[in-house]
């Protein structure tokens, strides 16, 4: 009114409207997946990452990647907080899920630019994701518990694009025995826990001395140098208490007058520190894992009665310790015997330049460790990650009982039978499920083009398979050529692709929603100041 202006945003507030704000969030997208694009499959380029400290990391897992990037762009957050969901749920296909997404928003940017509404877009992406569900279904490939061959096809599948990629069979054979040696059945239902398996990482010799433990690996040694460094038939007790004198909740004072009355009180502390120590000697067992302290005095004890103790074990291990020795975690000592668990071998070990305790022989642990060793600090990190992919890979095939070949072949299918399925729908959402099978050829395009392939051939070469009812048919970078990746044992669990496209697919229908942005004013002066004495407010 009266031409006067009418500011309801703050000053300094930025707002973008319309195609502008869906292009600028589609680029952001893009950039994010153009980004790791490069490091899909076994032909996929590694990532050197630096960090402000200087520290740099060597991987192609799209996850660590991404968690490495630092972006400023929201949409591009975005887009990273997909490979977390990715890896959170099925362990891999982080780099897969990144790439679908920038394609489907890629091929929607087209269809925005001849004006077909975001609404009828994402309507079609809908019935394309419903439809996908149902082609993964029928192509799939059962998987019984039996078929370990089949499960250690899936994790070498995995690492194929690590940098441990040589080693891929050796290390396959620890990741499915492992996995196995955890799985319980629950409601006739098998179900494999991989929060069992204790990873733990020492720099030192070579890929191959990469071990899987039937016990446990804990990162201490024991707290007495008189105590045995190697236990037979050990009788194992794990306490969730400090073996030590605590200190009282209220403050209070005493009143010693005399050098007798200051013996009388260590004399009495010493007693009852004695009496604990007494008591563990008198439940017979010859191994004490303890989650908290364990006095000196205590520990003389014990040596003196050759009981070897740990302290300060992690509460998450002393877990692990129950379900591989069969005790239970006691905080009283009163009546330990029934608390007991049995190795066969406890003992101290050199492991490099550290020592470690070693608990083997278990009977039917239930939790179990893996050892990896590596030349380098960055070859060890390196396959730790490959180790937790294929972990992650075989659990869900325990789970699904169900696979999909690799190597692009079930993206090609999608891609195919959506032609077909498009044809039944109104004109604009028709175009809106053909941009989504065509968003499916990225990743055969992508492996492709890794391996110096021409992705034209290769594509055409796929399309003519899959016509004649090849569903397995995928890209072999190694050969150069379309092959059965089935006969390849080239297979992934089929939640992995399920969690992809729905991920990407949402995220992707998401970001087309989005026709407004508005941004505040950035604040000045960058974090918050410390507070008084140096203290950080949030």
């Amino acid at each position: 009114m009266y031409g006067q202006p009418i500011y309801i945003l703050k000053e300094g507030t930025e707002r973008t409207t319309g195609k502008d704000a869906q292009r600028n969030n589609i680029s952001a997208a893009k950039a994010v997946a153009e980004a790791v694009r490069t490091a899909l499959g076994p032909k996929g380029m590694d990532k050197m990452l630096v960090d402000g400290f200087s520290d740099a990391t060597v991987t192609n897992d799209g996850v660590t990647i991404l968690k490495e990037i630092e972006v400023q762009h929201p949409a591009a957050k975005f887009v990273i907080d997909l490979a977390k969901t990715q890896d959170q749920e099925t362990g891999d296909g982080t780099t897969s899920v990144v790439v679908i997404a920038g394609e489907l928003l890629k091929q929607a940017e087209e269809l925005l630019d001849i004006n077909i509404h975001p609404s009828l877009i994402i309507e079609g992406y809908k019935l394309a994701m419903e439809e996908v569900r149902n082609i993964l279904e029928k192509i799939a490939i059962p998987v019984p518990f039996d078929d370990a061959e089949m499960m250690k096809n899936i994790s070498m599948t995995s690492m194929s694009s690590k940098i441990i990629a040589s080693e891929k069979e050796f290390m396959s054979d620890i990741v499915v025995e492992a996995v196995r040696s955890v799985t319980e059945d629950r409601d006739g239902k098998k179900i494999a826990d991989i929060d069992n398996i204790l990873i733990q990482k020492k720099r030192g010799g070579s890929i191959r001395d990469t071990e899987l433990i039937k016990g446990l690996l804990i990162d201490k040694e024991f707290v007495h140098p008189d105590m045995p460094k190697k236990v037979t038939d050990a009788k194992i007790l794990l306490l969730d208490k400090g073996l030590e004198l605590s200190k009282t909740e209220i403050d209070a004072k005493l009143q010693i007058s005399t050098p007798d009355q200051v013996q009388a009180f260590l004399d009495n502390e010493h007693q009852m520190l004695k009496e604990m120590a007494e008591k563990i000697i008198a439940s017979g067992a010859n191994v004490v894992l303890c989650q908290k302290g364990i006095d000196d005095i205590i520990q003389h004890y014990l040596a003196k009665a050759g009981i070897s103790a740990v302290r300060r074990i992690k509460k998450s291990d002393m877990k692990k310790l129950a379900r591989a020795t069969g005790a239970k975690i006691t905080t009283s000592l009163e009546d330990l015997s029934n608390y007991l668990g049995t190795a066969g071998l406890v003992e101290e070990v050199a492991i490099g330049d550290d020592h470690m305790i070693k608990i083997t022989d278990c009977k039917d642990p239930k939790a179990v460790s893996i050892l990896i060793r590596g030349g380098t600090e960055m070859v060890v990190n390196e396959a730790e990650r490959a180790i937790h992919d294929a972990l992650c890979v075989v659990r869900q095939i325990i789970h699904d009982e169900k696979a999909v070949a690799g190597g692009g072949a079930p993206e090609i299918e999608i891609a195919y039978r959506l032609a077909e399925f498009a044809k039944g729908q109104p004109s604009k959402i028709q175009k809106a499920v053909e941009q989504f099978a065509k968003a499916m050829e990225i990743i055969p395009r992508t492996l492709a083009e890794n391996a110096g392939l021409d992705p034209i051939d290769i594509l055409s070469d796929l399309y003519s398979k899959h016509s004649k009812n090849g569903t397995t048919f995928g890209v072999d970078p190694f050969s150069g050529s379309v092959a059965d990746m089935k006969k390849l044992n080239v297979v992934e669990p089929i939640s992995v692709k399920q969690q992809a496209i729905n991920s990407a697919s949402e995220a992707a229908m998401m970001i087309l929603r989005i026709d407004d942005v508005i941004a505040a004013k950035e604040l000045s002066g960058g974090p918050n100041p410390p507070g008084p004495g140096g203290e950080d407010f949030d």
